[in-house]
C-alpha cells in the first residue's frame, strides 16, 4: 500500500471472545541504523502519514507504526472495529512490536498520537525501569473526555455501569465528521488515506470501550511514573462546535486538558503548544507542521 519503501509484517495473538485476533507492524528501515521509532495511532485512525516516516528515517531512525487489533491492516471479518474492554488489551502487539525492533536497535522511541497516546503512557509506565523505551513523544495525547466537567463527573458511574451488561451498546457519540472532512484530500484537506479505516462517521461509540478510556484516564490523573523523558505537544487552541474553523485548532479533544494532565505523565515531561495545530498535529498546515517538526527535532537532539 505505501510502495517498497515499506513492509507490513502479520503478529498472531490471543483469540479473544469475537476469534482471531492480529496485529500488523509496519516498518520502514534506516540502513545502519541502531535507532528505531514506533508510532501508535490513535482511535478510528492507522499509519498513512509517511511524511512522518519520512522525517524520522532522514534521521537516522528505522520506523515503525502499530495497526493495533481491530483497526486499520489488522481489522478482521468477524471483529467489533476499533473495540476493546480495556487499554491493556494491546499491550501484548506493543510489547511483540518493541521486542522485534529491540533485537536490532539500541535506541527505542514510542510516538503515540490521541489514544494511542494514552495507550503509549499506560504502555510505558508499566515497561518502567526495563530498559525497553527510552523517550515517549504524545501528539495531542487523549488524557482527558472533551466534556464540561460537570457532565465528566457523573458520566463516569453510569458509562461503567451500563458497559457491565452491554459493552457494545453504541452511544451517540463520536468523531467530528468535521474533522476528518477537514483532513482528507476528496474535501477541504491535503491528505489521503483509507475512508474504509478511518470513515469520516466513525465506527461508533461504544460503552466498553467508553468505560476502559474513562479508567485509564483516571490512571493519568492519579500520577503515572514513565522514567524516560516524554516530550508533549498540544494545539493552542480548540475548536469547539461543528461550525467550528478545523484548520486552526483541535477539534477533536480539549487542547488545554491535553496539557494539563501532561505533568501527572511522569518527572521528566515537556511540554510544548502549537499555534493553528490540529489535532493530529503532523496533518496540520505546512508552515504549522514545520513547527511540529522543529520542536520535535529539537527534543530528539537534546534527549535521545
Amino acid at each position: 500500500m505505501l510502495g517498497a519503501d515499506y513492509e507490513a509484517i502479520r503478529l498472531t495473538l490471543d483469540e479473544d471472545a469475537e476469534g482471531e485476533v492480529v496485529a500488523t507492524l509496519v516498518r520502514r528501515p534506516c540502513p545502519g541504523s541502531r535507532k528505531a521509532v514506533l508510532y501508535i495511532h490513535g482511535f478510528v485512525d492507522y499509519f498513512f502519514q509517511t511524511h512522518l516516516a519520512d522525517f524520522y528515517v532522514e534521521r537516522g531512525y528505522s520506523f515503525y507504526a502499530l495497526d493495533l487489533r481491530k483497526y486499520g491492516r489488522s481489522l478482521l471479518d468477524h471483529q467489533t472495529p476499533n473495540f476493546a474492554h480495556s487499554m491493556s488489551d494491546y499491550f501484548p502487539e506493543i510489547d511483540e512490536a518493541a521486542r522485534l525492533i529491540r533485537a536490532e536497535n539500541d535506541t527505542l522511541l514510542v510516538n503515540g498520537h490521541s489514544t494511542g497516546g494514552l495507550v503509549a503512557a499506560l504502555w510505558a509506565d508499566r515497561v518502567r525501569g526495563r530498559g525497553v523505551v527510552d523517550g515517549l513523544f504524545l501528539n495531542s495525547p487523549f488524557l482527558e473526555l472533551n466534556v464540561p466537567a460537570g457532565a465528566r463527573r457523573t458520566l463516569g458511574p453510569v458509562v461503567r455501569a451500563l458497559a457491565m451488561g452491554r459493552p457494545k451498546m453504541a452511544i451517540p457519540a463520536g468523531v467530528s465528521t468535521a474533522y476528518v472532512r477537514s483532513i482528507h484530500r476528496d474535501h477541504d484537506g491535503e491528505w489521503d488515506f483509507d475512508l474504509a479505516w478511518k470513515p469520516a462517521e466513525g465506527f461508533g461509540v461504544r460503552l466498553g470501550w467508553l468505560s476502559a478510556i474513562i479508567k485509564a484516564q483516571r490512571q493519568v490523573k492519579a500520577g503515572l511514573d514513565i522514567d524516560v523523558p516524554v516530550l508533549v505537544m498540544a494545539s493552542t487552541t480548540t475548536v469547539r462546535g461543528r461550525n467550528g474553523d478545523f484548520s486552526t485548532g483541535d477539534g477533536v479533544l480539549n487542547a488545554d486538558d491535553i496539557a494539563r494532565w501532561s505533568t501527572r505523565l511522569g518527572r521528566h515531561v515537556t511540554c510544548v503548544r502549537v499555534e493553528n495545530g490540529l489535532h493530529d498535529l503532523v496533518l496540520s498546515a505546512a508552515p504549522v507542521r514545520a513547527k511540529v517538526f522543529d520542536e520535535l527535532e529539537r527534543w530528539l537532539t537534546a534527549y535521545l
